[in-house]
Parts: C-alpha cells; structure tokens; sequence
C-alpha cells in the first residue's frame, strides 16, 4: 500500500518527499479543499501517462491544470478580463477557468486531450504551496478509478488506488467535498461547463452577467466531468426517492418523511439541518458508506437545485445514469 505522510505533521517532509517523487514523473496523492487529486507533473507525459493508466481514464478526457497563484498561470494561458477578475475574485478556490494555452506554454497535450485550451485552477492551503516549491504545474484529476466515487479522504484513496501509487499525503477530509466548478469565457458570454463546489450565484455575482448553461447534451468533451456516467458507486443509484424497498440503502437530506424507511439497509443523512455545504461535503463518503453497505440501490432523497445544490445533482445524475 502507499505511505501516507501527515501533512499537519510533518509539512516539510510532506513536501521534500512529494517534489521528489514528482520529479521522478510518478503521481501521488494530493489533498485539496475539493476532493484529493491524482497529481503529476503537467509538463512530462511520461507522468501524464501514468495517471491516465492509473485511473483507467480515458485519454480524451482532459486533466486541470493546477498552479501554485495567478502569476503562475499566466504563464501557461492567455486570460480575457472576465477571466481574470473571476480569477481575482475566487483563487485560491474552488474554480477552473478553461483558457487559451499560449504557445509553448510546456503543459503536454496529453494533459489538455489535443485542445488548444486548458483548465486552470489555483488550489487553496497545501497544494498552492507544494506546487510553488515544485514550481511547474500539477495535473490531477480526482484520485479514484475512472468513473467511480471521489474521493474526499487519504484512506478513499488509499482503498482505491493504493497499490498502485507509492506517496498518499494526507489532510484529513475535504473541507468543499465535491469538485471545481468549472467555466469558459468565449465572447464576452461564461459558459458553465460543469458545477462544483463554487455556487454559480457566487460567479454570477463578481461577473455582473448570467451563467450560460448547456440546454442539450454534447458529444464534445470540453473539461473534466463531462461524460455522461460518472461518480458512480457499484450499486445502482436512484434519485428524488419518496419510499425505500428492501435491499436499498437510504441517503436523504434534511430528514424528509420517507415510507418504508424501516426497510433501509443503511440511513445516512447529508444535513439534518438542511445544509448545502454540509451535503457537500458529506456526499461522496456516504456513497462510499452506502455502497460498502450491501445495497442493491441507493436511493436519494430530493435535493434542491439551487446554491451547491445544482453541483450535487449534477454529480448525482451522472452516478444515476447508464453505464456502458
């Protein structure tokens, strides 16, 4: 299994050994306020490689590129205005602006899937500082197998891909819980490619303008989290559920009246009191507790659309979806 080094603990180590194990083009373990990352140097594709075969990632999918400050980033892209004030405005944070590479930016095309853009986030707490000590951008998509759950703790990744990493280093549990939103400036208009852990309402608010959201699906690929399927557990997943049948594991949110609730397997609940952030957070390590539970299905209760809400839903819909 990986070695886990205690980030709160043992910060300088923590660093010294993961600029090290990067250098030598392997993925570790990163935590950040999002979920943890799967990350490795953006510049080598030897290293890009490694994560796409440690993940069972598809290559068309492209990887954030996460940088240490704004400062860095321009280095490797071209920022509109509205790019940059969102970027002012929210970094270090739970944002990814898609942006125009520049030329000879140094981040391979296997991390950007042959696009001639490339996603760019600024990470809050460790990750900005081990990236600054790195000093070259870090590619990590979440750390779990293609598809599946997030994880949201080192012990999520270790479960998963610990036999396949040598370095976890852990910072206890994500404090956001889900992943990025993700954004596209293209003619003055932002484009929400993907909800996350920054409230659209929030981004609206700095932009002065409305989010542009897609009304149909697209076959293009155009930033991580886009496939149809994804953040999917083993079990079956099932939404807006009013009543539970045997076999069925409970996740519900602000402790709604649900019929048969006794024949649960398992009852987790995202926020007793109703809190989006609070769901947030919780959400893929009950998925994880429900699926370890047995259940043939997890159902879940109504979740409002609104705030965190819409990045919830978004992820839940896609671990509802059919699987190929």
């Amino acid at each position: 299994m990986a070695r886990h080094i205690d980030i709160l603990e043992n910060p300088e180590t923590a660093i010294a050994e993961a600029t090290t194990t990067l250098a030598e083009g392997l993925p570790i373990g990163l935590p950040t306020e999002t979920v943890y990352g799967l990350a490795a140097d953006a510049t080598n594709p030897a290293a890009i490689a490694r994560i796409y075969e440690t993940k069972g990632r598809p290559r068309f999918n492209p990887l954030i590129c996460h940088m240490s400050d704004l400062a860095m980033a321009e280095r490797y892209a071209v920022f509109d205005p509205i790019s940059r004030k969102l970027a002012e405005a929210f970094w270090p944070g739970p944002l990814t602006l898609v942006l125009p590479l520049r030329p000879e930016s140094g981040i391979h095309p296997l991390a950007t899937a042959g696009l001639d853009t490339v996603g760019i986030r600024v990470p809050q707490g460790f990750a900005g500082a081990l990236i600054r000590a790195f000093d070259r951008p870090l590619a990590a998509p979440s750390a779990n197998t293609s598809g599946k759950i997030s994880a949201t703790s080192a012990d999520h990744v270790d479960d998963d891909l610990g036999e396949r990493i040598s370095l976890i280093l852990d910072a206890g549990a994500s404090v956001v819980g889900v992943e990025s939103t993700i954004v596209k400036v293209e003619d003055g208009e932002i484009r929400l490619l993907r909800p996350g852990g920054l409230a659209a309402s929030e981004i609206e608010r700095v932009a002065g303008k409305a989010l542009k959201r897609k009304k149909k699906a697209s076959a293009a690929i155009e930033a991580p989290g886009m496939l149809a399927s994804h953040y999917a557990p083993g079990a079956a997943v099932r939404l807006d559920a009013t009543d539970i049948s045997a076999n069925e594991a409970l996740i519900r949110f602000g402790t709604p009246d649900i019929a048969g609730i006794e024949r649960a397997i398992a009852v987790l609940d995202l926020s007793p009191s109703g809190d989006l952030s609070e769901a947030a957070a919780n959400l893929f390590d009950f998925m994880k507790r429900a699926d370890a539970s047995g259940a043939v299905t997890i159902a879940f209760s109504h979740i409002p659309d609104e705030g965190l809400g819409e990045a919830i839903n978004d992820r839940l819909r896609r671990a509802a979806a059919p699987r190929e």
